[in-house]
């Protein structure tokens, strides 16, 4: 068999580069997504606040800007944080239609905050994570701008049944999307929060059915890998495509799971 040459390592793009590549087109539709925009967990961020008034909430890795309208009415001030210019446009622009002032956006990556220390009273953070490439890294730069006293949130698909999902599960998303790192575990998120300062509650769990082709459509997946899925579901032993629900078309259901940590 002949191999295909590969392309310099000089040539490959960074991991932040794919993120913006894969998202940044693509944030009018993260935007409106359905998905994104309803939730338990979206309603479990918006009482924290509604308890704990914020004077500054931060949303990191806002993506389509959910959280960061959910906290806006009961925050002072509220900043979405992300690494594509694009998204962040995009969630300036509805929260203007949506008349929410007191949303302000700030561009940059999750590892390195340009923010001072202690600076927010509520850092929040859905459906991000799984992208951030060093999350000990990033939850460290997250309970440094949180203040005494304060609250953080993290929401995110995670995985559970076992190594043989988890390993069908990062394979699915990997050929979506190939900015994904990690779907991680409730005691892999549990155990990087304590490192980096935080006390965790015990997270709480719920399941979320994914729509094929819309889940496709939102990261405009090229044929190749979309045929790649489908092989890959069709192929699912029979505990997986049961804990994942893989139904006929596709359509398939994640665990998601909520941590909420207070500076330890």
């Amino acid at each position: 068999m002949t191999r295909q040459p590969q392309p310099p390592a000089s040539e490959a793009r960074p991991h932040q580069s794919l993120i913006t590549d894969q998202f940044g087109p693509q944030a009018a539709a993260y935007v409106a997504s359905a998905v994104h925009a309803s939730g338990a967990d979206l309603g479990q961020i918006a009482a924290l606040a509604a308890r704990h008034r914020p004077a500054r909430a931060l949303d990191l890795g806002c993506g389509g800007g959910h959280v960061s309208f959910a906290l806006a009415a009961a925050a002072g001030q509220v900043v979405a944080y992300d690494l594509s210019a694009d998204m962040l446009a995009a969630v300036l622009a509805e929260g203007g239609r949506r008349g929410l002032g007191n949303i302000t956006a700030q561009q940059g990556s999750v590892d390195q905050l340009p923010f001072a220390d202690a600076s927010f009273d509520l850092v929040a953070s859905r459906f991000s994570a799984h992208h951030w490439h060093d999350l000990d890294r990033a939850l460290a730069e997250a309970r440094r701008v949180l203040a005494p006293g304060g609250i953080a949130i993290f929401a995110d698909v995670t995985s559970r049944g076992g190594p043989l999902v988890d390993t069908f599960l990062q394979a699915l998303e990997l050929l979506r999307d190939p900015s994904h790192v990690r779907n991680r575990s409730a005691e892999e998120w549990q155990a990087a929060l304590a490192r980096a300062g935080f006390r965790p509650e015990a997270p709480s769990f719920a399941r979320l059915r994914l729509d094929h082709p819309s889940w496709l459509a939102r990261m405009n997946v090229p044929p190749v890998m979309a045929a790649a899925i489908t092989a890959l579901q069709q192929a699912a032993p029979a505990e997986v495509a049961r804990h994942l629900e893989i139904e006929t078309g596709g359509h398939f259901t994640l665990d998601t799971l909520v941590v909420v940590a207070r500076p330890g």
